[in-house]
């Protein structure tokens, strides 16, 4: 009887996010209704934001050669043996409604948005990729470049907080670290310079914004909270709280602000203190 009383007391756990993101399911329904079938599947038949991720990110990357059915195990798999990975995926569901003028509604990176639903799948691979599952993890990084047009290697180390706009033709090598808060624009390449084996790919802090269309090239380093502006081809370590630009990239003054991420501002100011774009 006690242990009965002491159930009854214990307290309802509310997780803000998801209840967001089932009442913009129910509405969505509302306003869609031949929506209805797709909506309950993909989110109000979970229980949790990251189930809900994992199943929607199954469904895009399933094929003949690897059903849904087998990727979303791998992934329930993980995040029974890893929590930690939920904490990093509502980090970046919580980033893409900050800093993408387009997200209104927490579903829509969850249902809609290429590059979120990449770097979850980036993450479920990665863990794949630590516990010796390699050729899984291979297998959908493949898969994932086919169908969202981003290729991230299992083995990059990728922090939490990321936003990536777009995403098209992003390109993320085997030995690149990408730091915490990063927001990353389309058809960036984060790559190599060569053949050389070994330690390769660019470091990038925490806090950096990367405009839409640069080429970072080698192992280099990208200071926090640095710029690189729309375009650049960057092959020299970038000092923190910079901004680079041009071809090859060069120092073109400050970051402009504390959190060039957060803020994503585009905007160069030049020496008459005037504004254009990158």
């Amino acid at each position: 009887m006690a242990e009965t009383k002491l159930q009854s007391q214990k307290p309802t756990i509310v997780d803000p996010v998801w209840r967001s993101i089932c009442s913009d399911a129910e509405q969505m329904m509302a306003n869609e209704p031949a929506f209805s079938g797709f909506v309950i599947a993909n989110v109000l038949n979970h229980e949790r934001v990251e189930e809900a991720i994992a199943y929607r990110a199954s469904e895009l990357l399933d094929h003949r050669d690897m059903p849904a059915a087998i990727i979303r195990r791998a992934f329930f798999d993980v995040l029974r043996d890893n929590p930690a990975i939920a904490d990093n995926i509502r980090t970046d569901l919580a980033a893409t409604l900050e800093r993408d003028p387009a997200c209104n509604r927490a579903i829509d990176p969850v249902l809609f948005f290429k590059g979120f639903q990449a770097i979850q799948t980036y993450r479920f691979s990665h863990e794949l990729w630590k516990t010796g599952r390699k050729d899984f993890a291979k297998y959908l990084q493949s898969r994932a470049s086919q169908v969202f047009q981003v290729d991230i290697h299992p083995a990059a180390v990728i922090g939490r907080g990321i936003m990536v706009d777009h995403a098209t033709g992003l390109v993320i090598g085997e030995t690149a670290r990408v730091g915490n808060d990063v927001s990353i624009l389309h058809a960036v390449t984060l790559g190599g310079t060569g053949k050389e084996d070994g330690d390769r790919h660019p470091k990038i802090g925490c806090g950096v914004m990367i405009g839409a269309g640069a080429k970072i090239l080698g192992n280099i380093s990208i200071g926090d909270c640095a710029r690189i502006a729309a375009g650049s081809v960057v092959l020299k370590d970038v000092p923190a709280k910079t901004t680079v630009a041009g071809v090859p990239a060069k120092v073109v003054g400050e970051a402009g602000c504390a959190q060039p991420a957060s803020r994503m501002d585009q905007m160069i100011v030049d020496d008459s203190g005037k504004s254009k774009s990158e």
